[in-house]
């Protein structure tokens, strides 16, 4: 790890514009036309089946282009970390219907195999084979501005889950280390980073949006491997960071407090104060777009943050660290420290230390959080777990609603808490959409994540895998029946295709709990009321989709489902300035706005006597 320090001392950028960070050696420079196509649809576009041989170039790279772009990338590895224990990152190991205990060993049998649909030539481990790969590198912690050895020693070997074979090791943290990481946050609180005055807070967050940019295929890369995402999903999730972090930058303008006169004997005024020391802590699913989400309005607010990653997945939000204090940002104002939940996260949690927790993760674990904090009184904001309804009325146009829904519940391989896995069709065209469904669910590209091609990446881990099957067997056993997909195809990896379980009934286990994998559960209706009816019965509550050509209809449902976001014809979700958080179990708190800063703000009150009178109510 002394090596890795003394690379990054290499790497930093000393005087001069700090906050633009040339990433030498590491990769060239995106053209403009690169960094525009995340600003829109990027962040979690479609990739919508096609027809085959039909080119689509606005969602994918040419496989030369990636080639010549190509970046020396020290990667890590994810080991699995015990998927059956409680954790305070974001497992999403809810109930487990049917799932085997298995571990993660499987025959070592070639990625070419992997083939969804029949639609896929044996080039996958070809285009592997041309891309920048480096293994063996050790990741420290981040703390203080610098990497650290942690207090106990453990090193995790991480594992590439699409692949099966190892990447690199990552320190894991420890008690001790959070005391460290705390303290360090402290520090900067009362020192540099509570001093740096908010014109520079959002010149220092534009210049992290930039070096994350100009290491876009580095991290898109470590992001890929490490998580088992498509690589044309990673590039544009490394853009679409950097679009949060610049929406944040502008929102520091928003930050005032306000004055008023009453009568002639008061003045008062409010003032605006960083909350405090904060913890946060993301998943697995989104590793370094959830810490965009996170970072983004606590730096913003002025607060020092401690940043948890999973501790399969920690190796993106570790090389945000490290081009954050490129960037200039002040030693202790992000902190990185992977561990896991039950013992580290839950000491971090309950740090009399820290001031306020941010998680996403599952609904079981956000509970426990709410427990940790109750003896602290911390303030808190939980994103948590899903259940969305997709609900087609027969005049939707079925020619969009097919390949739209089918990104709905296939996008990252159905581990997003937003997947719309139940989708609710009226009777007069459920037929139709269900076969239509089958058919787009069958063409979808399932494969190397490294191949710019794929669309559908590998699951987390083969333990998850199992999770997942578990919850369709459920499915076929309480009467459901699997038009596409359903089966664990050979090789290595932990790939799972896009499954359709038809003619499922609302109270199906499959139909009531988060599956998390690329699985849609289609259930028939009758009418407006039913669907609401059957959108709203269930615990969670926070997306939902409407497909209707009636745009009163839409506005109805709009104001009757009972979620944080409802879209109206359109698959897509999160957006920088449109507020993302759920109703019910589905957590509280709004992400993505301006409405987030408040949650890392203190408000004090001041009153100022200002009358001719003196203050003697006692007469004394």
């Amino acid at each position: 790890m002394r090596q890795q320090e003394d690379r990054q001392r290499e790497d930093r950028v000393e005087g001069g514009d700090r906050g633009r960070v040339v990433a030498q050696e590491r990769e060239h420079a995106l053209d403009d036309a690169e960094d525009g196509e995340a600003a829109g649809e990027e962040e979690r576009q479609p990739r919508q089946p096609r027809e085959e041989g039909e080119h689509d170039e606005h969602h994918r790279e040419h496989p030369q282009q990636v080639a010549e772009d190509r970046v020396s990338v020290e990667a890590g590895r994810a080991e699995d970390a015990e998927a059956g224990q409680e954790e305070l990152n974001d497992d999403y190991d809810e109930e487990e219907p049917g799932a085997a205990d298995v571990g993660d060993s499987e025959e070592a049998l070639p990625l070419a195999g992997l083939v969804h649909g029949g639609n896929r030539t044996p080039s996958a481990s070809g285009y592997r084979a041309r891309v920048a790969i480096a293994t063996g590198r050790d990741y420290g912690l981040f703390i203080g501005g610098v990497l650290a050895e942690p207090a106990s020693g453990e090193v995790r070997e991480l594992i590439e889950p699409a692949s099966g074979e190892p990447l690199a090791r990552a320190a894991m943290a420890g008690p001790e280390d959070v005391d460290r990481a705390v303290a360090a946050a402290r520090a900067a609180l009362d020192g540099a980073w509570g001093k740096t005055p908010p014109a520079e807070r959002s010149r220092l967050l534009h210049a992290l949006a930039d070096a994350l940019l100009a290491n876009r295929s580095e991290l898109a890369e470590l992001e890929t491997r490490n998580a088992g995402k498509p690589i044309a999903s990673t590039r544009g999730e490394v853009a679409g960071t950097a679009e949060v972090l610049r929406y944040y930058a502008g929102a520091v303008s928003s930050i005032e407090g306000k004055a008023n006169a009453y009568g002639s004997s008061f003045l008062f005024y409010a003032l605006k104060e960083p909350v405090g020391v904060c913890a946060q802590i993301v998943p697995w699913n989104y590793p370094l777009l959830m810490a965009g989400w996170k970072l983004g309005p606590a730096l913003a607010a002025g607060c020092p943050v401690v940043l948890k990653p999973d501790p399969q997945t920690p190796l993106t939000a570790l090389r945000l660290a490290e081009l954050a204090a490129e960037a200039g940002f002040p030693a202790g104002a992000i902190n990185v420290i992977p561990a896991e939940g039950p013992t580290t996260g839950a000491y971090l949690v309950s740090h009399p230390g820290v001031d306020k927790v941010a998680f996403t993760g599952s609904t079981r674990t956000g509970a426990e959080i709410m427990r940790l904090c109750a003896d602290g009184i911390k303030r808190l904001t939980l994103e948590l777990g899903g259940k969305s309804p997709n609900v087609v009325f027969a005049d939707a146009s079925l020619g969009e609603v097919v390949p739209a829904s089918t990104y709905a519940f296939c996008a990252g391989a159905g581990q997003s808490c937003e997947c719309r896995s139940r989708l609710l069709v009226e009777k007069p065209v459920y037929d139709q959409v269900v076969a239509g469904l089958a058919d787009a669910a069958g063409r979808v590209k399932v494969g190397d994540p490294l191949d710019p091609e794929t669309q559908v990446g590998s699951l987390i881990s083969a333990r998850h895998r199992e999770r997942v099957h578990g919850f369709v067997e459920s499915g076929r056993e309480e009467g459901a029946e699997v038009v596409s997909g359903g089966e664990i195809p050979p090789g290595k990896g932990a790939f799972y295709p896009p499954t359709v379980l038809a003619h499922v009934d609302n109270r199906m286990t499959v139909a009531q709990e988060e599956v998390f994998g690329p699985v849609v559960a289609v259930i028939p209706f009758e009418d407006e009321d039913e669907a609401v009816r059957i959108a709203n019965d269930t615990r969670y509550g926070l997306y939902a989709t409407v497909w209707t050509s009636d745009p009163g209809r839409g506005h109805r449902l709009a104001q009757r489902l009972k979620a944080g976001q409802v879209a109206i014809n359109t698959p897509y979700t999160t957006r920088p300035g449109v507020p993302f958080g759920g109703y019910k179990q589905s957590g509280f708190g709004r992400e993505l706005a301006l409405e987030t800063i408040e949650s890392y703000l203190e408000t004090k009150s001041v009153l100022v006597g200002i009358g001719t009178k003196p203050a003697n109510p006692y007469g004394l």
